[in-house]
Order: C-alpha cells, then sequence, then structure tokens
C-alpha cells in the first residue's frame, strides 16, 4: 500500500508540479503564414448555387434552377454536347443494356430516335428479348428465383422460336442481328401490337443502324432448340462491323453507355480501336457513361481510355427511370432554343 501510495503521489506531482515540462516538440504557431481569403482560388461560388422553384415555372427554368456543381454541371455539360453533335449533323449513338427497356424507357429512347437525337443504338442480347416481348405482349421480366428451381426459367415457346427465326431468316438474307429481328417485326405488323414503343422496329422504319451484340449463351433464347450459332454468331458479327462503321463516324459526337457494365463498353472500346487503326483520329468525341452503380468498366473503356488523348468523358450516376427522362427532356429544349 505504500508503495501504490508513491507511485500516486508521483503521478500527480507530474501533472500538477509546474516544474515539470511536456516531452518532445513544440510548434510555434506565432510564425504560421496566412493569405487573405480573396486571393485564395475557390472551387464554389455563389453564382453556382440553386435556385428555389416558384410554382408555374417552365422546365427550361428548372433546368437553369439547377445548381452548376458536381453532377448539375455534368448533366449541363452533356445536354450541351449532346445537341451541339445534332445541330452540326454529328452521330449521337446509344448503347445499351436490358434494365432501361425493363423500366419503361422503350417509349422515351424511340422518341429521341424519332426526333432524330439518338442515330444509332446498340444493345445487348437481353435487350432483344425484352424489347420484342413488350412489342409481342406488353409484358415482359420473368420471376427469376420463382422458375429456375423448376426449370421452367426462360422456357418461353413464343420468345425462343420466334426470335431463332428471325435470326435464321436474317441470316440467310445477309442481316445483321437487330435488323433481321427488326424486320420480322415490321412484316408481320398484326403479331406485335406494342411495335411503335420497340427499338428494333423503330429502327427498321426510320432507317437508323441498330446493332445486337451477344454471347452465346447468355440469353434466354439460346437454350431454345431451334437456336442456331451460325446464325447467332454471324448476324451478331455483322452487327459488330456495322457499328464500328458507324463509331468511325463519329468525330464530333456522343457515345452514351446507357446501363451496361461489362458487354457494351467492351465492344465500343473495340470498336473505337478498330476505327483508328483504320485510320480515323476520333479525338474530338465525347463520351457518356449512366447508370445507377459506378461500375469498373464503363468509366475505363467508355469515359477515360477512347478520351485521353482527346475529347471529353462523363459519368452521369443514378437511376435510368428518372436520369433518361430527364436527360431527354432537356436535350430537346435545348434543340428547340
Amino acid at each position: 500500500m505504500c508503495c501504490a501510495n508513491s507511485l500516486k503521489s508521483d503521478s500527480l506531482a507530474t501533472k500538477t508540479n509546474p516544474s515539470f515540462s511536456p516531452i518532445g516538440p513544440k510548434l510555434n504557431l506565432a510564425r504560421l503564414r496566412t493569405y487573405p481569403l480573396r486571393t485564395r482560388h475557390s472551387k464554389v461560388k455563389m453564382t453556382d448555387g440553386a435556385t428555389p422553384w416558384r410554382r408555374g415555372g417552365s422546365f427550361q427554368k428548372f433546368l437553369q434552377s439547377l445548381p452548376d456543381i458536381l453532377a448539375g454541371q455534368t448533366l449541363k455539360a452533356v445536354v450541351s454536347a449532346i445537341v451541339t453533335a445534332r445541330q452540326r449533323g454529328k452521330p449521337v449513338i446509344l448503347g445499351m443494356g436490358a434494365h432501361p427497356t425493363k423500366v419503361g424507357l422503350n417509349p422515351i429512347l424511340v422518341d429521341l430516335m424519332r426526333k432524330d437525337v439518338i442515330t444509332a443504338v446498340a444493345m445487348n442480347g437481353a435487350v432483344v428479348i425484352h424489347d420484342f416481348e413488350l412489342a409481342y405482349q406488353g409484358h415482359t421480366s420473368e420471376e427469376v428465383e420463382a422458375e429456375i428451381d423448376s426449370g421452367r426459367f426462360g422456357m418461353a415457346e413464343d420468345t425462343g422460336r420466334i426470335l431463332n427465326e428471325a435470326m435464321v431468316t436474317g441470316w440467310q438474307q445477309g442481316l445483321g442481328l437487330g435488323e433481321a429481328v427488326g424486320r420480322y417485326m415490321t412484316s408481320h405488323p398484326t403479331q406485335f401490337p406494342n411495335r411503335r414503343s420497340s427499338l428494333l422496329a423503330a429502327g427498321v422504319q426510320l432507317g437508323i443502324p441498330i446493332t445486337v451484340h451477344v454471347a452465346i449463351g447468355t440469353d434466354i433464347i439460346h437454350m431454345h432448340p431451334s437456336a442456331n450459332g451460325e446464325a447467332i454468331g454471324g448476324t451478331s458479327l455483322r452487327d459488330f462491323h456495322k457499328l464500328a462503321a458507324v463509331v468511325s463516324q463519329m468525330e464530333g459526337g456522343v457515345y452514351i453507355n446507357l446501363g451496361s457494365a461489362v458487354f457494351l463498353p467492351e465492344v465500343f472500346l473495340k470498336t473505337v480501336t478498330l476505327s483508328r487503326n483504320l485510320g480515323r483520329a476520333l479525338k474530338r468525341i465525347t463520351t457518356v457513361n449512366m447508370d445507377f452503380l459506378p461500375h469498373y468498366r464503363p468509366l475505363t473503356n467508355v469515359v477515360k481510355r477512347p478520351t485521353q488523348k482527346g475529347g471529353k468523358g462523363y459519368s452521369l450516376i443514378g437511376h435510368h427511370e428518372l436520369m433518361v427522362p430527364l436527360l431527354a427532356a432537356a436535350v430537346l429544349e435545348g434543340l428547340k432554343r
């Protein structure tokens, strides 16, 4: 007890005795150099801030009210790039996965095609299936969890039979996959009462390149007994060459990757290098990735690599069902002005 009390007393003495000084060096803050705030560069200015909304305002006023900071600034830059490209007759190419179609955005995308904003569309095989089923019967997207255990997943007879038939016919006629399915729809109008909202049918009707890029085994129609590997692969290769030809002409244009995390970013990168290898510089291009999560390949193969020696790349993160209508409306307003 004596020793313990002695240690306690020594500890208190260390804390309270003014003859003891802290261990280690001290900073002399009186010598710190400062500067006037007015001379410093600042990233945020009052003039960049948002404007409160007033009831009854126009959509153009709403766009102007957005802050000119981060995503607000990016959205305005992307809108400006698309508007400028179309005013100058340059292409705006849309590369997309299936989710935008599944969340009901086909009518907006088709409208942009009809209004000469989107000049070419590239898609993966899943888009074809959902686009077909919506045009054919007005509904799509099965419950995978409910069907996978029974073996019923992906076994819709109409989808597999008709799409594979369209591909085989297109292969024999020298068509690409997208045009083959689109022409099947337009030549069988009674089977497709909702074809006005079909990307594939609109492409054929408007003369807009619609290309489809698949990997064997990724789509439910590849399980169907009528699947023909030669037709699937052959028509898809034709579409790759068609897309490469479109990309080779996009100097001053825009490429948008919408909801494809792997497949379309890889395809786009190959079309860029193919175009440059054949003598097209593609130094003044704009690339945009739109998805609800940031993914490695779109950010690398769409936003960064194709524009590293010229052009600009942008990323807009947000739900498709909100961001696509917003972008579409902003572009149409910009073109109207």
